[in-house]
């Protein structure tokens, strides 16, 4: 999703991929074979560029130093602000020491830490691996400390964390260049399923202006103490009394934001091009009152083209995505996006198109799926799709 801004802003991208098949792989002008965690693959790439960027955590830490040390390529984000993208039990230390509000947290070591961890909790805890988890892997909710022995065993160190009571699921995303210029998206509302995310609402319905400065400049605070160049993404929680917790980082172009690629000025992955080139940042405001993003999860239908097709004939007013992945059950497989006024309308068009999608057209409950209430009486609405002309 990066390749199409890398073309209008002539920006050459070479793609490192596994395999030929992968789907950036099947796009992109120039592509290398070769594994991320395969240290001559890296370096390999790393001859033929002038910037190192990332669409995901998990190049080995290691392996970029000694890239920077070299100093033969830029790699942006710096491996020294990477690792607490990489690393949760570093993330955690180092956002604890700036001041950032993070939920109260343990270093385990051993079965001994996890009972004394459970025991200042009073409750379950959350434990989780410190390198390697997303999408709700390396995630455990435990009342016990031999529900994780197996994670220390195989690990060594484990990361646990309260239980947050929390309300919501916020997300807000910072562009940072290397001189220190940064911009901030609207913070976002956000629902998981089974540990993916699955939904989007851009701005956070309910979050007034202070509360969205508020989060804007410590997402921005955060970017700034731990030297990210590009992309942002700093997943909050929040609770009923309004206080926000730092869940997770990623620095990149993250799900939450897919949402800009149709309904902000410059979208999320643009933004993170023109950061790591050093461009100047584009305006990440909105184009429409509200947005919303709908995960394609993998469903019945084993071919999503036909579902798409009736997708876009239902309403044509929303925008698909697809990421050429083969199908299975819970995979992300592609978004819908669909901008207007009002949210709940929106994201009952962009459901409906799920459901089309991953269904298939000839499903029930695809064919079956609400578009929202008429309430515009007969006149056009951005909201509705094919809403009819007034009659002159």
């Amino acid at each position: 999703m990066m390749l199409g801004p890398a073309i209008e802003l002539d920006l050459p991208l070479t793609v490192l991929a596994s395999d030929p098949a992968e789907s950036a792989a099947v796009v992109a002008g120039s592509v290398r074979t070769g594994r991320h965690d395969e240290e001559s693959a890296v370096r390999a790439l790393a001859t033929e560029v002038d910037v190192l960027t990332f669409d995901h955590e998990h190049v080995p830490t290691a392996f970029l130093e000694r890239l920077v040390t070299d100093g033969d390529v830029q790699v942006r984000p710096g491996p020294g602000a990477l690792v607490h993208a990489q690393d949760k039990l570093v993330m955690r230390r180092r956002l604890t020491e700036l001041g950032h509000p993070c939920p109260r947290w343990w270093h385990v070591r051993g079965i001994e830490d996890l009972d004394r961890a459970l025991a200042e909790n009073d409750g379950p805890l959350v434990v989780k691996t410190p390198r390697g988890g997303y999408d709700g892997h390396g995630v455990r909710i435990i009342e016990r400390a031999e529900d994780a022995a197996d994670w220390l065993e195989q690990h060594g160190e484990l990361l646990a964390e309260q239980k947050v009571a929390f309300t919501r699921e916020l997300s807000a995303q910072v562009a940072r260049r290397p001189g220190g210029q940064t911009t901030t998206y609207p913070v976002v509302q956000s629902v998981q399923r089974d540990g993916v995310c699955y939904e989007v609402v851009a701005p956070a319905p309910d979050l007034d202006e202070a509360a969205q400065h508020r989060i804007q400049r410590l997402a921005a605070a955060i970017a700034e103490d731990l030297g990210v160049t590009g992309m942002l993404a700093v997943e909050l929680f929040e609770t009923a009394d309004g206080t926000v917790l730092v869940n997770e980082l990623a620095m990149r172009p993250h799900n939450t934001g897919h949402w800009s690629m149709d309904a902000a000025v410059t979208g999320q992955f643009e933004q993170h091009l023109r950061a790591v080139a050093d461009l100047p940042l584009g305006a990440p405001d909105l184009l429409a009152p509200c947005a919303v993003m709908v995960n394609l999860l993998g469903g019945d239908a084993s071919e999503l083209a036909p579902g798409a097709r009736a997708a876009m004939e239902a309403d044509p007013g929303i925008k698909v995505h697809l990421y050429g992945k083969s199908v299975r059950p819970g995979r992300k497989l592609g978004h819908v996006t669909v901008a207007g006024e009002d949210p709940a309308r929106l994201l009952a068009r962009a459901h409906r198109a799920e459901k089309l999608i991953v269904d298939g057209p000839e499903s029930p409950d695809a064919a079956g799926s609400p578009m929202g209430a008429d309430t515009s009486g007969g006149r056009p609405s951005p909201d509705r799709p094919n809403a009819p002309e007034e009659t002159p």
